[in-house]
């Protein structure tokens, strides 16, 4: 009777995981947490209506099939409530992110557009977003060597102060860039998502990224706008590999050439650097992109923009090192980790 009762009680949850996690996917969940929670419900649903499965197991732990079937069922419950717990800490991560970019948002609008502006934007515009934590040591040089106007339109450069505790927000105050400031640093993923919103509030024709860390030339952006301003492409990635990389040979070389072959296997698009941040987007396409990064973001970027059949285009750029300051990225395993869990988690959407 017990075993029974135990057997019911197992269904009963895994049936109340499997609408769970159809429940959440249907109101925008991703599609791993839907195979989370259909592989937690059928694990549950396995250990109590047919516990002679973990016999083997049993028996080298000196158990009962009953007694481990028990076992496995609350091993299961207590990570399911732990799966449910990161993702409303995530939730809660993603709330206060939005929150951070609407006030910055809001306080650029405020700062630097006029009335007119706000109305009518900036049919042409290319808007150079450069996003910055503690990075006053290059920046200014990056700054000075971005061009007015390419191909004939005009540039406009707005700096997103992602939290520094240096001088970075004054030293691109002094170069007459505006500059809006997150609060409390959130990460590279956050200072792209504000800087997308201002190029939405601004109705540029399109956004380019650009770091502050010199390792990237401002005297390229007209590789990566003229696809978008002849109406080629949507979205374009610049790539090392098709034009220069300083470090080439080294460990981050290998594991770049990984992920992006990695990428190309999962979207059937040739990516040849998943990894790099010099990119340029179609602002009329940016809507179309669901980016929940704070970091690794990159990856995240690229296939978004192929999962939403953006037209894909890639130019040589040129990579070089980091011309002052210190690496942002965290050390050893760290962020290969990182970067394919990125990956994994958005094709899974």
């Amino acid at each position: 009777m017990i075993a029974d009762h135990i057997s019911i009680a197992g269904v009963v949850i895994a049936a109340l995981f499997a609408t769970y996690g159809i429940f959440r996917y249907q109101k925008g969940g991703s599609r791993f947490d839907l195979l989370l929670s259909l592989a937690i419900a059928l694990g549950v649903m396995l250990v109590s209506v047919v516990p002679q499965i973990f016999e083997p197991v049993s028996q080298l732990l000196g158990l009962k099939n009953r007694a481990f079937a028990l076992l496995g069922l609350a091993t299961l419950l207590l990570f399911a409530l732990f799966l449910n717990l990161l993702n409303r800490v995530r939730e809660a991560g993603r709330r206060s992110g939005e929150i951070v970019t609407g006030l910055a948002v809001r306080d650029y609008t405020d700062n630097y557009l006029s009335h007119e502006e706000k109305v009518e934007g900036h049919e042409g515009e290319i808007l150079i977003i450069v996003p910055a934590y503690d990075e006053e040591g290059g920046i200014k040089d990056v700054l000075r060597r971005i061009p007015k106007e390419v191909l004939g339109h005009e540039i406009k450069t707005v700096v997103v102060d992602d939290g520094s505790k240096d001088a970075t927000a004054a030293v691109a105050r002094e170069e007459g860039v505006p500059v809006v400031t997150h609060v409390v640093n959130r990460g590279q993923g956050d200072a792209l998502r504000t800087g997308f919103a201002i190029a939405q509030a601004e109705r540029s024709l399109a956004v380019v990224n650009l770091d502050a860390d010199g390792q990237y030339k401002p005297e390229e952006l007209d590789r990566l706008v003229e696809p978008i301003i002849q109406g080629e492409a949507d979205f374009v990635l610049g790539s090392r590999f098709l034009g220069f990389y300083e470090e080439t040979g080294t460990v981050r070389h290998v594991g770049v050439v990984f992920f992006s072959r990695m990428i190309t296997l999962l979207t059937g698009v040739k990516v040849s650097d998943c990894t790099n941040g010099y990119r340029a987007i179609r602002v009329s396409e940016l809507h179309k992109m669901d980016l929940r990064e704070d970091r690794f973001n990159a990856n995240e970027i690229t296939l978004e923009a192929l999962r939403n059949k953006l037209r894909f285009h890639q130019v040589p750029v040129s990579m070089m090192s980091r011309a002052a300051g210190e690496t942002k990225k965290p050390p050893r395993l760290a962020y290969p980790l990182g970067v394919f869990r990125v990956i994994i988690s958005t094709w899974l959407r």
